[in-house]
């Protein structure tokens, strides 16, 4: 395609900012980037208050394609404790801790064979678990058709219900059993039982040989990584100098404006120009050549003028999002908080609506206005326009506070300042119209200069690093064509796809 055509982007996160400096390296001299937030980076942007600083959810810069990772550090530099000054953003390199809170108990994240797990699972639950794993192992369930499935598959069925279930439907709002197996393909790959002995086995021996920790992790499943590269100020902060870089190499940069319109041609196979609003209401249509959009796919459907098969539209119209909200604590520091070094904790307790929390201080001492205090995140997962959704932030910061209290880790006196952060779309569902994305990819694949990217674009519960290369091989599609349209779809479907090319 001929680098001079108007190349439009559909949002400012890590797929479309990726995408944008693709296509401006390679020579493209028109490229406008539209986002609806008035900030860019997406899921992956950092929230501020007060001085504070939340990253959503919890971002890990890893990939285990080369590609990926000397793109982020041709961004930001690797911190150089020689060289570095105060105030420079950089990488820092940091030793990820991850456990599960389960019983008023700490697990390590992946489930260890050491005594402090055994002695805490007790000598009834163990047996159980191993026999109910040797079973698994002996009669797996086939097919996998649901989530719950896979995991009893990998772990057998105690296991599962212990450490993976509570947590998982807290996300998802529905039981294991009601969602696609897909998702275990997506999100957990390879983590299994004895893919966890392994990885021990693994890391032993680098102790014991004293070999130096570093990234190069490639045979290591991304669930059991334990080291990760973390911008010094939030994962926003490298979003924000990309798109500083974008808007100096040529790129127009649009936030707070919304896509009202795509434009197909009668034959419905060529998107001709896109209708926006500004937020003092200006209209603005566009043409365009090409467009990238990571635009939730039930949106971008229905922003389509002009043809579009009535089952594609009802495919898009079924599909599911499941949102997020994070209530930011500010907190008094304790002995018991101060003493844990996690950079989150899965909270598997029934008893409590809270999903996971966040020390951000473990990220980055950074992200924390006062070094004095403890800088929490406690997420949520709901639907929009639910209990919790619609709960005032007052009523949510006490409800939250008090859950907190309930699982031992602070008292409501400990607070010294909270807010509360909605994340509408978080997740991409594998449930509702799922099953049928097939029908809206094949449509998509025939709107030749409509290329979805990232993880509402596809509809796919990608890591940063998975909606990048989706970007990145989009670009090559287009300029180079050295790949088919519909292979983009791979990206992260296939786990020989993004760990070859």
């Amino acid at each position: 395609m001929d680098t001079r055509k108007h190349f439009l982007i559909i949002g400012a996160g890590p797929a479309g900012l990726t995408a944008a400096r693709e296509l401006l390296r390679q020579g493209c001299t028109s490229v406008t980037i539209v986002e609806q937030e008035a900030q860019v980076g997406g899921i992956s942007k950092t929230v501020h208050y007060k001085g504070n600083c939340i990253d959503l959810g919890g971002h890990r810069f890893f990939s285990k394609t080369d590609e990926i990772m000397n793109w982020w550090t041709a961004v930001l530099p690797v911190e150089d404790a020689s060289r570095t000054e105060e105030r420079e953003n950089v990488f820092l390199l940091r030793h990820r801790l991850s456990r599960i809170l389960y019983d008023r108990k700490y697990f390590s994240y992946p489930v260890t064979l050491s005594l402090d797990t055994l002695s805490k699972l007790g000598c009834k639950r163990l047996i159980k678990i191993g026999f109910s794993y040797l079973h698994a192992r002996i009669r797996p369930i086939q097919p996998e058709q649901s989530l719950e499935d896979f995991f009893i598959n990998r772990f057998g069925r105690e296991l599962y219900k212990t450490f993976f279930r509570d947590y998982t439907q807290k996300v998802w709002g529905i039981a294991c059993s009601k969602l696609s197996a897909d998702w275990g393909a997506q999100r957990v790959k390879g983590l299994s039982v004895s893919g966890v002995l392994l990885h021990a086995a693994r890391s032993l021996k680098r102790k014991l040989t004293r070999s130096r920790s570093t990234l190069a992790q490639k045979d290591v499943e991304t669930s059991l990584i334990e080291h990760f590269l973390y911008p010094k100020y939030g994962p926003g902060s490298l979003w924000e100098e990309v798109a500083r870089d974008v808007q100096a190499h040529g790129a127009r940069l649009m936030l707070a404006t919304r896509v009202t319109g795509l434009h197909l041609d009668a034959g419905g196979t060529t998107v001709t120009a896109i209708s926006l609003r500004t937020q003092d209401g200006t209209e603005e249509t566009l043409p365009c050549d090409a467009v990238i959009s990571s635009m939730p796919l039930r949106e971008l459907v229905a922003a389509v003028r002009g043809p579009v098969p009535a089952r594609v539209a009802e495919v898009a119209r079924g599909l599911v999002y499941r949102d997020f909200m994070t209530v930011g604590l500010v907190l008094r520091k304790n002995e018991q908080l101060s003493q844990l070094k996690d950079n989150w904790i899965y909270v598997q307790e029934p008893d409590v609506l809270m999903g996971r929390i966040q020390i951000f201080n473990n990220w980055s001492p950074w992200l924390v206005a006062d070094r004095n205090c403890l800088l929490l995140g406690l997420e949520y997962f709901c639907t929009e326009g639910d209990t919790l959704w619609t709960m005032q932030d007052d009523d949510f910061i006490r409800m939250a506070t008090s859950e907190l209290e309930k699982i031992h880790l602070t008292g409501a006196d400990d607070v010294l300042d909270a807010f509360v952060v909605r994340v509408p779309k978080a997740y991409p569902a594998y449930f509702g119209s799922y099953a049928h994305i097939h029908v809206l990819q094949d449509w998509l694949n025939g709107v030749h200069n409509l290329y979805p990217v990232g993880r509402n674009g596809m509809h796919r519960y990608n890591n940063m690093d998975h909606s990048m290369l989706s970007a990145l091989r989009t670009v090559d599609c287009i300029l180079r064509q050295t790949l088919p349209k519909k292979d983009i779809w791979l990206v992260n479907a296939e786990k020989e796809y993004h760990e070859s090319k």
